[in-house]
C-alpha cells in the first residue's frame, strides 16, 4: 500500500506504540479494510474511493437484487450500477409498479421483478449473490436473517433497526453471517468521508485534550415528512417516507434521522451513553403517525461526560449556526466539528486542523466499492455492523428518555427488550 496515500491514527486512542505504526503501514489491503471499518485508520484525504474500481474491472460482476425500490433504492441502484463490479438481475418492492419502473431502469428481466410483502422472498431464491436492502427499517432485521440464510451478502441501509430486540438480532445476524462466510455492511457515510476521519484521528489522539462535553444537532428530515390519514390498512404508510412518521415502521426521527449524527460520535469517542433524559414533541403541520419530530436528549456516560442532542423541524438560527447533522466536540484545549455535509474541522491546540466538506455521494461511493472488494477478499469482519448496533442502541436510548420525558438508563431497556409491531393485517403478501 503506498504510504502517501495512507494516514494511520494510534490504534488505541492516541496510546499506540511507533512499533505497532510501522507494523499497520505494511499491512495488505485487506487488513487495512478491516481497520477502516473500525474507524481505526483515515481514508486519503482525495475525492477518489480508496479502494480502486479497477479490481472490479478484473474481477467477476456479482448479481444483485434491490429489495426496496422507492427513491433512495432507485438513487443507490445506479450508483452500484455505476460501479462496474454489480449487475442487477431482480427487484423487489411492496408496490408492484415501482418494481416495473426500477426494473426498466436497470434492465431487469420482467419475470425477475416481484412485489408484495413476500416478493423479497422470491427474489432471494432467484439466483442473486447479494442484496442491497432499502426498505423501511421495520423490515431489517427479518430480511437480514432470511439473507443469511440464503447465503447472500448484504448491504444495507440505516438504522439498523426501529427497536431493542430487532437492534440486538442485527447484532448477532452480524456475527453470524462473518462466519458463514458473508458480508454485512450498514451504509453510513460520515465516518467513511475522509475529512472526517482525519478529525477522528487527531481526535482519539489526544489532539482535543480530556474530552469535556458533545453538542450535536439533527434536523427531523427539514420540515418533517409529509403524515397523510391511515386508510383501511397502512399500505399508504409504505411508501413517499410517510413511514418516517410510525415509530413501529421508522425507528422515530431521532432515529431513523438523526441516527447519522449519533453514529458519528459514537465513531469517533469509541463509547456509547448509560442512560439518558430529555423531551419530544411533534410540530410538523400535519400529524397521524405517533412519531415525535423534535426532540432535546441529554446523553450521560459512565464517566459523568455529558452529551446533548437535539432535533427540530426547519432552519437553524443563531446559537446552532453550523446546522443539521452537526457534532462538536469540546476538550480541554481545543474543539472539533463533525459534520455530514457542512464543515468538520478541528480548531485550537497544536493540532489544527482546517479541514472542509465532507461529500456524502462520494462516501456511498466508497461503501460499494468497499463491498465488492471485501467480498472478493472473504473478508468478513463485519466490524461496521457491529458499531452500527452501538449507534443504534444509543438513538433509542434517546427516543425512549424524551418520550417518558425522565432519567432513562440502557441497561434496563435492553431488560426490558420491548418489541415494536406494525399492523400489517390487510397487505398483499
Amino acid at each position: 500500500m503506498n504510504e502517501k496515500n495512507l494516514h494511520i491514527t494510534r490504534v488505541k486512542f492516541g496510546c499506540g506504540s511507533a512499533a505497532l505504526e510501522e507494523k499497520i503501514m505494511n499491512l495488505g489491503r485487506r487488513d487495512f479494510v478491516r481497520l477502516a471499518h473500525a474507524g481505526m485508520a483515515a481514508l486519503p484525504l482525495v475525492a477518489n474511493p480508496v479502494f480502486a474500481q479497477s479490481a472490479a474491472v478484473e474481477g467477476k460482476k456479482l448479481k444483485v437484487g434491490l429489495i426496496g425500490c422507492g427513491g433512495r433504492g432507485s438513487w443507490i441502484s445506479t450508483l452500484f450500477q455505476s460501479h462496474g463490479g454489480f449487475k442487477f438481475v431482480a427487484v423487489s418492492d411492496y408496490f408492484l409498479e415501482r418494481s416495473q419502473r426500477v426494473g426498466d431502469i436497470l434492465g431487469v428481466a420482467a419475470d425477475k421483478r416481484f412485489s408484495g410483502l413476500d416478493g423479497y422472498k422470491r427474489l432471494m431464491d432467484s439466483g442473486v449473490d447479494a442484496v442491497v436492502l432499502q426498505t423501511p427499517p421495520y423490515f431489517f432485521p427479518g430480511l437480514a436473517e432470511a439473507a443469511i440464510e440464503a447465503k447472500l451478502h448484504i448491504y444495507m441501509a440505516k438504522p439498523v433497526a426501529i427497536d431493542i430486540p430487532g437492534t440486538l438480532k442485527i447484532q448477532k445476524l452480524a456475527e453470524l453471517a462473518g462466519t458463514s462466510g458473508l458480508v454485512f455492511l450498514s451504509d453510513y457515510q460520515l465516518p467513511i468521508d475522509p475529512v472526517n476521519r482525519e478529525v477522528c484521528k487527531r481526535v482519539r489522539s489526544g489532539a482535543l485534550g480530556r474530552l469535556q462535553a458533545v453538542f450535536s444537532s439533527g434536523w427531523a428530515g427539514g420540515n418533517g415528512y409529509q403524515d397523510p390519514p391511515t386508510g383501511n390498512t397502512i399500505e399508504n404508510r409504505l411508501k413517499e417516507l410517510v413511514w418516517c412518521n410510525d415509530v413501529a415502521l421508522g425507528g422515530d426521527y431521532i432515529v431513523h434521522y438523526d441516527i447519522h449524527i449519533i453514529d458519528a460520535v459514537i465513531w469517533a469517542i469509541g463509547r456509547k451513553p448509560v442512560g439518558a433524559m430529555g423531551a419530544s414533541a411533534a410540530f410538523r403541520p400535519s400529524v397521524h403517525g405517533d412519531a415525535l419530530d423534535s426532540s432535546m436528549v441529554t446523553y450521560q456516560f459512565e464517566d459523568g461526560m455529558l452529551w446533548s442532542h437535539q432535533g427540530v423541524l426547519g432552519m437553524y438560527h443563531d446559537w446552532i449556526r453550523s446546522g443539521r447533522l452537526t457534532a462538536s466536540l469540546q476538550g480541554t484545549q481545543a474543539t472539533a466539528c463533525l459534520s455530514y455535509a457542512g464543515k468538520s474541522y478541528v480548531r485550537g491546540g497544536n493540532r489544527h486542523f482546517s479541514g472542509g466538506v465532507p461529500n456524502p455521494e462520494q462516501s456511498v461511493r466508497t461503501n460499494i466499492d468497499s463491498f465488492y472488494n471485501l467480498i472478493q477478499e472473504q473478508d468478513t469482519a463485519n466490524l461496521e455492523v457491529k458499531r452500527a448496533v452501538e449507534s443504534n442502541l444509543t438513538a433509542i436510548l434517546g427516543r425512549e428518555a424524551a418520550l417518558k420525558r425522565t432519567y432513562v438508563e440502557l441497561k434496563d431497556l435492553i431488560k426490558e427488550n420491548r418489541m415494536l409491531q406494525p399492523d400489517l393485517s390487510g397487505l398483499i403478501s
